[in-house]
This record gives C-alpha cells, sequence and structure tokens, in this order.
C-alpha cells in the first residue's frame, strides 16, 4: 500500500481495494489502557470480536499520562534540537509498545492466541520526520497472514520506521491514524476506535447538556470537525479513512462489550439518505489572532510574510486584510494555535526589518465556532441565520473563515458557550430527525 498519507488529497477519487468482511481492526486510547483493569476490560473487547468470528488487529496508545512524562524525560534530558529528534521518537514510542505487551499477555493468560507488534516490526515505513512522521507504505501481508491464523495482532500504534532503519513517531494521536492505516492495508471491513465517549456529538455535551449523539456523519463532516477542534478523532486518520474508504466506528471502551453498543459510523456521503444542513457545532478555544499593522501597501508583501511563517511550521486559518489609515498602508490579520503563538511572534520579529511592519498585536482572548454540514452545499441562508443568532445575543464577529460545508467565526472567548448553545439551538440539532 502505498503513499497512503504523504502525498494524498483525502479528497481524491477514493483508492480501490479488496475487502475482508471477517477482518477487524480496533484501536484503544490511552484512557481506555490506563491501568491494567482497564486493559483487562479491552482484553475482554477483543475476545468478543473474536468470538463474533473476526480476525482482529488491535492498535494501543500509551497508558493515559505516559507520553506526557516520556516527553518530559527526554526535554530533561536535552532531546528537543533537530538532530536529537530521532533518539526522542525511540523513547517517546516505547510507551505503545509497553501497553502492546501488556493487552497481549492478559489475552494469552485468557487463552487468546495473540502476540505484541512494534511498528518497524509490521513494515510501517516513514518519512524521516520524526515526531510528525508521515505513513509511506504498510506491509499488509504479514500482519494479514498473522490474523488470519487466528493469531491477535496487538500493534503499538503512533510509531514507523525510517528507511535509516530508525524509529519514527507520528505526532500527538498518532495512535488513530495507525488504525485506520492498517485497516487500509489489512482490507479490513470495519476499523473501530474506541474512546472514553460513545459517539461523535452535535456538540460538547459539556456545554450543552441536550447534545446528541450522530448515528452516522461523513467523512467530509467529520474531516471538518477533527480540524477545526474536535477532539474524537486525529485528522489525518479521518482522511485515510475517507481516500482508503474505510468506514469508522466511534464507540466506548469504558462500558463493558454489547451486541449492539452505542456508536457513531463514519462513512461516505453517498451512503447518508438524509442530508443534514447543519450536523455539528464546534468550540475551539485553543486560539490566537495577531495583527501586523502598517505593511507596506505593495504586491508580494502577503507573500513574503506568509512564506516565512510557513517555513517557521505555523498553519494560519482565518485572514483579513484592511487598509490602514494611511492609504500607502494595509493592516493584516490572521489566527492559528494559541500554542505557536510564540513562535510566530519570534518568527514575525525577526522580519520586522525586512518587510517593514510598524507593529504587531496579539489577542489570546478569542475563540473559534464552527458549524458543519453537508447540506450547506444545497442550502441557502445558512450564514445569515448563524451572524443573525449570535447578533441576537450581542456576541461581535471579529473574523469568518468557508469552505462548502463549513462557516467560522471568531468571538471574543467569553461568549464561547453561549454562541455554542445559541447556535445548536437554532440549528435544533437537540432534535431527532
Amino acid at each position: 500500500m502505498r503513499a497512503i498519507d504523504a502525498t494524498a488529497d483525502p479528497r481524491s477519487t477514493p483508492v480501490s481495494r479488496a475487502r475482508h468482511p471477517d477482518r477487524l481492526v480496533m484501536k484503544f486510547g490511552g484512557t481506555s489502557v490506563a491501568d491494567l483493569e482497564r486493559i483487562e476490560r479491552v482484553a475482554r473487547h477483543v475476545m468478543a470480536a473474536v468470538k463474533a468470528g473476526r480476525k482482529v488487529c488491535v492498535t494501543v496508545s500509551a497508558m493515559a499520562g505516559e507520553t506526557d512524562r516520556l516527553v518530559g524525560l527526554t526535554r530533561d534530558a536535552g532531546g528537543e534540537g533537530a538532530s536529537r529528534k530521532a533518539d526522542y521518537d525511540a523513547v517517546v514510542a516505547s510507551g505503545e509498545q509497553v501497553t502492546a505487551g501488556l493487552l497481549a499477555l492478559v489475552l494469552q493468560r485468557e487463552g487468546v492466541p495473540a502476540r505484541s507488534w512494534h511498528g518497524w516490526q509490521v513494515g510501517l515505513k516513514t518519512d524521516g520526520t520524526h515526531g510528525a512522521a508521515a505513513i509511506l507504505d504498510i506491509d499488509g501481508e504479514t500482519l494479514g497472514a498473522a490474523i488470519d491464523s487466528g493469531e491477535v495482532a496487538v500493534v503499538a500504534g503512533f510509531q514507523g520506521v525510517t528507511d535509516e532503519q530508525r524509529i519514527s513517531t507520528l505526532g500527538r494521536g498518532g495512535s488513530d491514524t495507525t488504525a485506520v492505516a492498517l485497516a487500509a492495508a489489512l482490507g479490513a471491513s470495519q476499523c473501530d476506535i474506541y474512546t472514553d465517549v460513545d459517539g461523535v456529538y452535535t456538540t460538547d455535551p459539556r456545554l450543552v447538556p441536550g447534545a446528541r449523539r450522530l448515528d452516522l456523519i461523513s467523512f467530509e463532516e467529520m474531516l471538518e470537525m477533527a480540524s477545526q477542534g474536535a477532539k474524537v478523532l486525529q485528522t489525518r486518520s479521518v482522511g485515510l479513512g475517507m481516500l482508503h474508504g474505510v468506514p469508522i466506528r466511534v464507540l466506548s471502551s469504558l462500558e463493558e462489550p454489547q451486541e449492539n453498543p452505542p456508536c457513531t459510523l463514519i462513512v461516505d456521503e453517498e451512503d447518508i439518505m438524509e442530508r443534514r444542513v447543519v450536523s455539528a457545532v464546534v468550540p475551539s478555544r485553543a486560539e490566537a489572532k495577531l495583527s501586523l499593522m502598517g505593511i507596506p501597501n505593495v504586491p508580494g508583501m502577503s507573500a513574503a510574510i506568509f512564506t516565512r511563517l510557513a517555513a517557521a511550521k505555523v498553519n494560519i486559518d482565518m485572514i483579513v486584510q484592511s487598509q490602514a489609515r494611511t492609504g500607502e498602508a494595509a493592516n493584516l490579520s490572521f489566527t492559528l494555535k494559541e500554542d505557536d503563538l510564540a513562535r510566530t511572534q519570534a518568527a514575525l520579529a525577526d522580519m520586522k526589518d525586512e518587510i517593514g511592519f510598524t507593529g504587531v498585536l496579539a489577542d489570546q482572548n478569542v475563540s473559534k465556532v464552527s458549524i458543519i454540514g453537508v447540506g450547506m452545499n444545497d442550502h441557502s441562508g445558512v450564514a445569515a441565520q448563524m451572524f443573525e443568532t449570535l447578533a441576537d445575543r450581542g456576541i461581535n464577529i471579529q473574523n469568518i473563515s468557508t469552505s462548502e460545508i463549513k462557516i467560522s467565526v471568531l468571538i471574543p472567548a467569553e461568549y464561547t458557550e453561549l454562541a455554542v448553545r445559541a447556535l445548536h439551538d437554532a440549528f435544533s440539532l437537540g432534535e431527532v430527525h
């Protein structure tokens, strides 16, 4: 299986691949394997799938908190420099390896044939971007033969191996990406992602008690939700599922196995009969806004600024340019993740003399709220309804960005909960359609 992560656009034509209806990939996150008691519950979920006749490959994350502990150790050891990233990955990847071994041992204790696998052992090849590697190739034949023989393969997520035979890691949430990539390589009928929630909701239930679990959602909607701040799935994993046509099921590992558990199934848009205009409201508090004042109003200035920020690995979201008070200058504002703010300010300081802007203003008291739905493609008036709803609550919009199935607004952070509740009600998301 080639180029499944590094170069493919998830919105391109899906890859055609033979499916094995009895093969299943199950992924369990950090909270699901937080201690031995929970690992034993995970084993019961796996055993239920085996009993149902499935050929099972399991992907596991590190135990809750373990990756942070390992990252802290590498930091204390001076492992943050670019030249040290390979050894950083070797340390940080060990958390998943421990979990895989423990789960395999528990399954063996219960009489289930099982074996733990590291990323390099399953032939999960990545590029050399240590800490945020992209998957290039997976040898599905070796792993497929193992599970077809009746053995449960327990694969350490989040990791692979480079052409230089060094361990690499896929970045935060990389175990989701591992699981979906393995499902694509194996031709599995489905990839089950077990978390501490029982599915994807219309919004964060902690903000809106009436939030409703969605039975079905399209890849396109889930991709937008993940990219706009929903924490359920990692963005790359959704893109891989979309590209390779792997249905993804999100369900809870904190309950005992049952025949028809509550869940959300993520599928192709064409497999959903009812196209909801708006499916979800997604808040993101981890936002910041930077404004560059007094930029020379000549061609090429924006290109110069954003080229330098791209080189600094800064991801930019909403961009607004306006005329400054003087006709020969412009002001430029954009949003970014709050974690990137200090690095971005440092990059801007380095280019101030080159670009010639007069100042930089930073605002961390902002949040982004997005409405998402495939039905926006052929329904008018959605933006008007969103803006009117916010205006009625006295919420001022600072920036706006849109796609075919998403509208995002930047608002003052103190209005986040009010905006989410108002929009959830305005689009009747708590109602069963």
